[in-house]
């Protein structure tokens, strides 16, 4: 890499917190307690997040929906959420989803094998978050947040963390029975996120809370183009400015999270892996035939996606109003999946919790002789009693002349999807309440 990349970010960084000093005044930080007790089957526990007031985001959606969450903000992975409740309409009590959720590493290698980069845990990417003003967070509020181990101490504080909601249009929209009736509801999201600069990029971390339950992850890699890899060559490159002069190196954004699970407010959850096989069809079939097979997955596991391939955490807690097991469904979004190193080998990862296991590669905490510093090496047959889930979404970015400039956001992640979290959806008209399974 010819450009600097740390050196870049602290500098910009500290021209946008010496800005910071004069409108913003301190604030503390403060991390919540531990989670509650585990609760008897069949009843999801109170599961507010405790944390003070300043740590703690709620918001009640249009629908009836509310979710409950604490924030705190890492001196590597950046915002951290932490005790995630959701509560639809029509339930008791909110349902712990998840006990803690975070990137757990953005790995970045560029094409000519010249470097590669660890932007959380080896390029500043905590330490380059930014101001936003209130245009950048419509109709919302932009929490002051205080950086650890700041490039400049005495100006540690940002407004950096927005906590709005936003539509997200059609939530559902059925027929009725005459032609003058239409079931039709617009979803709402709430929306948490930051922007950290790291060198030339400056990465959206985006977290959206549906009022159907669903969560997605999402990181936005945005900002500019570096100047300084405008002479990549052979095949690893693309021309960008006039002629064929400037080649700017292409290169990977392999982005990991890491989610504790909780369902239910207990931590000894299960995984279960579902595939489906096509097969011709049967003598005197009209059509080929579909079998789902389930695997529970009681030891770690390094797992590849494949087609009709899908894996689910469920609770061994909690149940729904129908007597199923709580569970939520890993939906990777679109991936390039980075074979040069042995971590993004595999889409999934699921390993038995371990404190000192927190970044998916070079993972600056002391896991002991052995231990490892990336997180295919954890996966060495423990039994799955407390799973904790990896998710590598990789994409391999080659430039183009709109990258510049300013480069527009290009998106990668991953959804959690609620599977009988509920007993119907809990977005269904009271008229429709009645219509749980087969209508009489």
């Amino acid at each position: 890499m010819r450009v600097n990349r740390i050196s870049r970010a602290r500098s910009r960084t500290m021209v946008g917190l010496s800005v910071a000093a004069l409108t913003v005044g301190a604030t503390s930080a403060a991390g919540p307690a531990a989670a509650k007790p585990a609760a008897k089957p069949k009843a999801a526990p109170a599961a507010a997040a405790d944390c003070s007031a300043a740590y703690k985001i709620e918001q009640k959606l249009a629908a009836g929906t509310k979710w409950t969450m604490c924030w705190r903000y890492d001196s590597y992975a950046g915002l951290v959420l932490e005790n995630v409740s959701y509560q639809p309409k029509g339930e008791a009590r909110p349902i712990r989803v998840l006990t803690s959720a975070k990137v757990a590493q953005i790995h970045v290698p560029y094409d000519d094998g010249s470097v590669e980069y660890d932007d959380l845990t080896g390029a500043g990417f905590a330490q380059g978050l930014m101001n936003m003003a209130p245009g950048e967070c419509p109709g919302g509020t932009i929490k002051t947040v205080k950086v650890p181990d700041a490039v400049d101490p005495a100006n540690s504080n940002v407004k950096g963390l927005c906590t709005t909601t936003r539509s997200r249009g059609h939530a559902y929209r059925m027929q009725g029975d005459t032609a003058n009736k239409v079931w039709q509801r617009q979803g709402k999201d709430l929306l948490v996120y930051t922007v950290n600069q790291t060198g030339w990029y400056e990465y959206i971390t985006e977290w959206r809370f549906q009022d159907d339950g669903q969560i997605n992850m999402n990181v936005g890699a945005t900002g500019s183009l570096s100047p300084g890899d405008y002479d990549a060559g052979d095949g690893r490159g693309w021309p960008i400015g006039k002629g064929a002069k400037d080649y700017a190196t292409s290169h990977s954004h392999n982005v990991f999270w890491r989610l504790n699970f909780g369902l239910d407010g207990n931590p000894k959850n299960k995984v279960e892996q579902y595939d489906s096989k096509v097969s011709p069809p049967a003598q005197g079939g009209e059509a080929p035939r579909n079998k789902t097979t389930r695997t529970p997955i009681t030891k770690e596991l390094a797992g590849d996606a494949k087609n009709m391939r899908w894996w689910r955490v469920v609770s061994t807690t909690g149940k729904n109003k129908d007597d199923h097991p709580r569970s939520y469904e890993i939906v990777p979004g679109a991936t390039s999946k980075y074979p040069g190193r042995s971590y993004t080998k595999h889409d999934v990862y699921f390993t038995q919790y371990k404190k000192c296991e927190q970044f998916a590669s070079h993972n600056p905490r002391n896991c002991g002789a052995g231990g490892g510093k990336s997180v295919d090496k954890w996966v060495n047959g423990q039994n799955l009693t407390h799973p904790v889930a990896w998710v590598n979404i990789g994409f391999h970015h080659v430039a183009r002349d709109e990258d510049q400039q300013p480069m527009p956001v290009h998106w990668q992640g991953f959804s959690l999807t609620p599977r009988d979290v509920t007993a119907m959806n809990p977005l269904t008209p009271p008229a429709l309440a009645d219509q749980n399974g087969q209508v009489e």
